[in-house]
């Protein structure tokens, strides 16, 4: 039996997003946007014995300088920490967020595979100055290493087993840091399977509306917490109060468009599935699509690892097809009404993208979607169309 949408009624409800920053606002109702990049300082006769040491900054009683904190960032982090099962530190992307992560871990070895280009570019610059070994997730640990798995992974929207790595990592004394950027609250919760850090590029779901950029970290613990502010502080990667602003009014609708998004791309990803290997399908002619990836198609692995069973919350709302040859992945996202032909991911709009342009090391027949928050028939009925016109034209001069 194909896989049905999941009940996403858990941890992620409205009240949480929408009132976890109570106690940190002013009288307006919408946050008001912070513009300024310093304070006045305290009044040495209001406040005697004043050290800015002592100011709490997870709580903080008052801003000095916007690069330590800033009320609308204070307030976002508040609310991402309420949500993700930690404590969370915005930066000012997700690879600023990346570059913080290693840092902080400063790991003897790193074991990383597939994924985002972006991170692996990441880690070569970290290893101009540390020259540090990389190997791969399913070679043996050694005390100290870090495990960098991102899952669902990027660009095929597959699932790995967070538990597995976790267990495998820590045996060795190492460290796991799960990039969980393809799987927001309410889809996955990587604390819950052992990671021992959590990355979002908040650019994409939590921000949700193609609008900013924006990193996260979780971490467990208050004191780790603390630590990487101190790195975000001093290698200068804070978040613009504008993006905080732009982020804490999207979060806001989180717990409705995750969803929706994932509800999108389970139907679509099952009706694609169906014509694979080149088969007609419901107006999909024949010949067309090669393969279809995401992490409602696959089955349980040798260990036992179902995917369903981590993604709790719901199906990835981004995932890929394989055309059947390169022209037609050339034309397709030029092809489409409803689907814009962009990289990115995350937004309330579907994406779609011919992946090479973006990674290079792709293969040029590969497509990734990001499917939005529209009527998920609309959308089959614009792929289809599309697909049948292909078909039917003479193959382009590339």
């Amino acid at each position: 039996m194909a896989p049905q949408a999941k009940d996403t009624k858990n941890k992620l409800n409205g009240t949480d997003l929408i009132h976890a920053d109570d106690g940190l606002h002013g009288p307006e109702v919408a946050p008001s946007v912070s513009v300024s990049t310093t304070f006045r300082a305290p009044n040495p006769q209001e406040v005697p014995n004043f050290k800015f040491e002592d100011i709490d900054m997870w709580n903080p009683s008052r801003h000095i300088y916007s690069r330590y904190t800033q009320g609308v960032n204070t307030r976002v982090e508040r609310v991402l920490s309420k949500i993700n099962d930690g404590y969370a530190a915005t930066f000012a992307s997700g690879l600023a967020a990346s570059y913080a992560a290693l840092v902080y871990f400063k790991p003897k070895r790193i074991a990383i595979k597939g994924g985002y280009f972006g991170c692996h570019a990441t880690i070569a610059i970290y290893k101009r100055s540390t020259d540090v070994p990389l190997i791969d997730i399913d070679d043996d640990f050694q005390p100290g290493d870090l495990c960098w798995l991102e899952t669902p992974l990027n660009p095929t929207g597959e699932s790995r087993d967070i538990k597995y790595y976790a267990d495998k990592v820590h045996a060795a004394g190492g460290r796991l840091l799960v990039d969980s950027t393809f799987a927001p609250p309410p889809l996955q919760y990587p604390f819950k399977w052992g990671a021992d850090i959590v990355l979002h590029s908040g650019t994409k779901y939590f921000g949700g509306h193609s609008d900013l950029l924006c990193g996260v970290l979780v971490v467990p613990a208050l004191e780790q917490w603390k630590e990487l502010v101190h790195l975000r502080t001093y290698l200068g990667s804070m978040m613009g109060s504008f993006e905080a602003w732009l982020l804490l009014r999207s979060l806001r609708t989180l717990h409705l468009r995750v969803p929706r998004q994932s509800e999108n791309a389970l139907g679509l990803a099952q009706w694609l599935s169906k014509a694979a290997g080149g088969k007609a399908h419901d107006g999909i002619p024949a010949g067309v699509i090669h393969t279809v990836w995401h992490s409602s198609l696959q089955s349980k692995d040798a260990r036992g690892f179902d995917p369903k069973t981590q993604l709790e919350g719901g199906w990835n709302a981004t995932f890929a097809i394989l055309m059947t040859n390169e022209d037609f992945a050339t034309r397709l996202p030029h092809s489409l009404k409803y689907f814009v032909p962009a990289t990115s991911l995350g937004g309330v709009e579907s994406l779609i993208e011919q992946r090479v342009h973006a990674d290079p090391s792709s293969d040029p027949r590969l497509i990734r979607i990001s499917v939005g928050v529209e009527d998920l028939e609309d959308l089959k009925d614009d792929l289809r169309r599309a697909f049948q016109e292909m078909a039917r034209a003479p193959k382009a001069k590339l």
